[in-house]
Order: structure tokens, then sequence, then C-alpha cells
């Protein structure tokens, strides 16, 4: 049974694969390659105007939750993976996938800001909102936040889970059941404290946790920095299958390399639109550019590290999916973690299980926290308020399953998980092909605006487009609070926006 889920997952990944290139691609061109030209935007945007308002999250805040969203056990183990299985050339693609996926990210992005709603004071956003909106099909957003409220209460949360027991119990001998209470009450004191408990969490550990892996991937390189160039070299050659090693496998490359991008990003796949239909900004745009930047924290940072590591110290297997031996560096060891443990054993062999351990279990628990926000964003759509009661039951099933999925085997709840995946990642990148418009026609509008030295603003009508409730009310509200204003100054710099 388990395997007939998993070949109905694969299928659906191919699926998203073959969707999610041409799209980045697609959405780049058009974007007129706004990874590169606003780059330095991106992070001008971090900063916001400074205040937290009532209800919304400063773009910080939605960063962090994105992050802590997008990097989890996919960034160690799953690179791993492309690497064992597709070669160091995997990791050409990967970083590839991920700078056209930073334009996708932005569209998804930019239409969670345009139509988002406020529900009990809060302001809400992602797939099922604009789904609605941009349809004007209830039922059609009523799927999609079904689906997405089992995968991120149930199924989700397993998968990351599984990684915390296995980790703890290889990494620092401890007992499964115990990993599994401490994770489980941690869990429970976080999610139950409500939003702002949530991103105090995410804003605390996320910056902690992301920059203590890159110093330590940092350290590995510096120890081992006779053999980097080498090691970027054989990236490149092994990606267009030139090395004589490798040049076999470049079909492997290329499928391991962009499926682990699109797995760890989930760019396209709808996930960084619940963070970022919360955030509270003046132009939807600017939602959507620090978006694209978590894309390259996400892989092109972290994931990277990792590959890096393990390229460079020899620390990875590789062979095809048929079996077929390519290269053995680690006799007897799987891909997985174990690689990366074993590339940071080269520094200091007694701190690498710990190490490893702990990151495991620090990125995968900030993911559950994340999908815990995912969760009830969806809950709230398909309700309509926040219920109490409903929220303390999701909340129950997710503590339960996380205990669960600590201390049991969860290979159904990993295939399940890929199943829903595919299904929401299909459906948010055919409406998406259909839709990219919209976000585009927001995105001319916001260069325009910086090029005239304003703050940009947006209004929605003016655009013409329509069913955008939240802005076309707040417009009507209050327009002196939107009104496009001269940017604030400084010498020999536009400053383009406050947000």
């Amino acid at each position: 049974m388990v395997d007939s889920i998993y070949a109905i997952g694969d299928t659906m990944w191919l699926v998203m694969l073959f969707l999610a290139m041409p799209l980045g691609v697609y959405l780049t061109v058009r974007s007129r390659f706004l990874q590169v030209r606003l780059f330095v935007d991106m992070i001008r945007q971090l900063k916001g105007d400074g205040k937290e308002r009532e209800g919304g999250l400063t773009p910080f805040q939605a960063l962090m939750l994105t992050i802590g969203n997008r990097v989890g056990v996919g960034n160690i183990a799953g690179v791993a993976t492309a690497i064992g299985f597709g070669g160091p050339g995997a990791l050409f693609w990967m970083g590839l996938m991920a700078f056209f996926g930073a334009a996708t990210a932005f569209v998804e992005s930019t239409l969670a800001q345009i139509y988002k709603q406020r529900i009990d004071g809060e302001l809400q956003g992602g797939v099922p909102y604009y789904l609605e909106k941009i349809t004007q099909k209830r039922w059609l957003g009523m799927v999609a936040a079904a689906i997405a409220l089992l995968l991120y209460t149930l199924l989700a949360p397993g998968v990351q889970a599984t990684n915390i027991g296995v980790a703890a119990e290889f990494g620092l001998g401890a007992p499964t059941w115990v990993v599994g209470l401490i994770v489980t009450a941690i869990l429970g004191i976080i999610i139950w404290g409500g939003r702002q408990r949530v991103l105090k969490f995410v804003n605390i550990v996320v910056p902690i946790m992301a920059v203590g892996y890159l110093l330590m991937a940092v350290v590995v390189l510096a120890v081992n920095f006779t053999q980097v160039p080498a090691a970027i070299g054989l990236i490149f050659t092994s990606a267009f299958g030139v090395d004589s090693v490798f040049g076999g496998i470049i079909g492997a490359a290329i499928a391991w390399g962009v499926r682990r991008a699109l797995f760890s990003n989930v760019a396209g796949v709808g996930e960084g639109t619940y963070a970022a239909g919360a955030a509270d900004v003046s132009h939807p745009a600017k939602q959507g550019l620090v978006q694209s930047f978590s894309i390259y924290i996400d892989t092109l940072g972290v994931c990277m590290a990792t590959g890096l590591m393990l390229v460079v110290t020899g620390a990875y297997n590789v062979i095809t999916t048929d079996g077929t031996t390519i290269q053995t560096n680690l006799p007897g060891v799987a891909a997985g973690p174990n690689f990366t443990q074993e590339a940071i054993a080269t520094v200091w062999e007694p701190l690498a299980g710990p190490f490893i351990a702990i990151a495991i279990a620090m990125f995968a628990l900030t993911t559950i926290v994340a999908f815990y926000f995912i969760a009830e964003a969806n809950l709230a759509y398909l309700v309509g308020h926040r219920n109490r009661v409903l929220v303390r039951i999701m909340e129950v099933a997710l503590l339960a399953m996380t205990f669960y999925s600590t201390i049991q085997d969860a290979s159904l709840v990993w295939a399940t998980a890929d199943i829903g995946y595919g299904a929401l990642g299909i459906l948010n990148f055919t409406i998406l092909i259909f839709t990219s418009g919209i976000a585009l026609k927001t995105l001319k509008d916001y260069d325009q605006q910086r090029a005239a030295g304003l703050d940009p603003v947006f209004d929605p009508v003016k655009l013409g487009i329509k069913h955008a409730d939240f802005w076309e009310e707040l417009n009507a509200g209050d327009s002196s609070v939107l009104a496009p204003r001269p940017a604030q100054r400084t010498p020999g710099r536009r400053h383009a926006s406050r947000d």
C-alpha cells in the first residue's frame, strides 16, 4: 500500500517539476529579472517602517516565519540525497531552480497580498484566499484549504517529527519517546501562546538557527579551503555531463537538483503565501520581494552550505536509482544526514553527531511551528472566523501527530504528504500560469512609483484589479494613509519605500 501511495506522489511531483522550471523562467523574463535588478530593494524592504500594527506582521516577521517554514530537514537530508543519487552536479541545478523560483515566489506572494482579508482583527491570506477571489468560485478555495489543513495539521508535521526522532536517537543516543515528549511539550507551549508567541519564537530562534548552521559550514570550508576550487569545478562539470565519473548521470543530476530545490523552498507550491498574506505593507510587491529573498536564504544559502560541505570534504556516495554504484567515498553510509555528519567530522569528530542532531531538531521544530500558522490560516478561511474550539482540536491533532511520528515509523505519513504537496502544487502552479499577469501588473506599478521617487502604495482600482476588497476598503476608509508620498531621501540615494 505504501509503495502505491509513493508511486502516486512521485507522479504528482513529476508533474510539478515540469510546471515549476518553465514557469520560473517565464516569470523571470516577464519581470525583467527582478531577482537581480531588485535584489538590494529586497533587503531594504526587511526593515519596514519600524511600526508594529495590530493584526498584521512586519516584513521581518513574515520573512522569519517563511524561513522557519522553508528551512527544514530537507536542507540537510534532502541535499545529501540529491548528491547521493544525482552527483555533485545536482547542486548546480538546485541553485538554478532557486534562482528562477524566486520569481515564482514573488508572484504567488504578491497575489496573497493583493487578495488578503482581515478575519477577527488579523490579516490572513494565502492560496485559498486568492484562488477564490480570482476565480470567484469559493468551492475552489474550500478544496485548497481543506487539503492544506489536512496536510499541515497531520501530514507535514509528521514528516519533520520523524527526522527529529531519528536524529536524536543516532546523534545523541536519546530514547525516541523522551525526545517525543520534550518536542511535543515545547511545541505545545509555543502554539498555545497564540500568534504572538509563534512570531516571537521564530523571530528569535530562526536567525540563530540559520546563522549557526552557516557558520559551521564556513568553518568546514575554511579548514578544507584547498579543496574548494576543485569542488566547485566538479559541481559544474558534473552538472553538464563533462566529468568522466558523473557524466553518465546528467539526467539524474537535473532531476534530483530541481526536485530537492522545489521540496526545500516550495516556491509555487503556496507555503510561503500565508506569511506573505499576513504582512502589513503599503504595496503588495514589497512583500513579494521579501518572499523572493527567502528563496535565496533557503536554497542558495543553507542548502548550498550543506552541499558544498559534502563535496569539498568528499563526504558522499553516489549510486543510481537502480543500485549501480558510481562513486563510494563513505562505504556503508546511506545518503542522508550521515553525509553531513561525516563532513563536519573532518573538523571535529566528537561535535559532528550532536551538532547534526540539534540542527535537525531545530530546523524541524521551527518548520512545524510555521506549519501550525499555515494550518490556522486555512481553518480561518474554511470557518470564516477564528473558532477557539476548532483551533484547539487542530492543535491537539498536530501535537498528537508530532509525538506519534517521533516514536514510530511514519512511512505512510511521508507517502501521503507527497500526495498532499503534489495536489496543492499542481493546483497553485496552474492558477499562477493564468493569473501571473495580475502580479506583474502590480510589479510594474511598483517600479513606476519608485522611478518617480515615491514610496509605492497600492490602488487596485487604478490598476483595474478586481475583488481586492481589503485594499479597496482601506483606500475608501482613509485615503491619506495610502496616498503616494515622496520617499525619505539620504544623500546620493533614493529610498523607494517606507515598508
